[in-house]
């Protein structure tokens, strides 16, 4: 079955709790935030992939199909979620194309990225549950709220800044740091 690479064209919003550059106890993962274009392409690409799962089951009548793996969370808003393993990190670049090497260096909630990946149909070895799942091929990071990360999988490092070209924003070589303004300080009279 052929792969089709999708990539978000704008930047998306980084959503709750990230693993990206360092795995935590349950390994790595990247949560986003997309519209109703990705998911209306997604979900037309799975039905071709169910299609192809439900084809390789043993008894199709007594299989369970589990839920698509995204999530409305407002209208027209989508939560997509990733996860791997060390073996299958995928590249993480800023906005010139350069790999974000410091681990040290944390992509939270609120950051932005443009995500390269695919769809992915799946059977459990019990031979009855089947789905789909989004695999990450790449990062690129856009715009930070602290700092970035850095990975390496199927594409490397520049294939994976080829992939996304360069955009105006994040850089290794250049941080540029702005001050966040915190509305929320109360000041006290004297």
């Amino acid at each position: 079955m052929p792969r089709t690479i999708h990539k978000t064209d704008k930047p998306v919003t980084l959503e709750g709790f990230q693993a990206v550059v360092a795995p935590s106890k349950f390994g790595y993962s990247l949560a986003a935030i997309v519209g109703d274009d990705m998911v209306n392409k997604l979900d037309q690409e799975r039905t071709e992939v169910l299609k192809w799962a439900e084809s390789k089951l043993k008894n199709p009548k007594r299989a369970t199909c589990k839920p698509e793996p995204w999530e409305e969370v407002s209208s027209g808003k989508y939560k997509i979620k990733f996860s791997w393993n060390e073996e299958n990190r995928p590249p993480v670049v800023d906005t010139e194309g350069t790999p974000i090497t410091d681990v040290k260096t944390p992509l939270y909630g609120g950051s932005t990225v443009k995500l390269a990946f695919y769809q992915k149909p799946y059977i459990l070895r019990d031979g009855v549950t089947y789905g789909s799942s989004l695999k990450l091929v790449g990062v690129q990071v856009v715009s930070v709220k602290g700092e970035a990360g850095v990975d390496t999988g199927d594409l490397d490092a520049n294939e994976v800044a080829e992939l996304f070209g360069t955009t105006s924003g994040f850089k290794t070589s250049d941080p540029n740091v702005t001050p966040t303004t915190d509305d929320t300080t109360e000041e006290e009279d004297f």
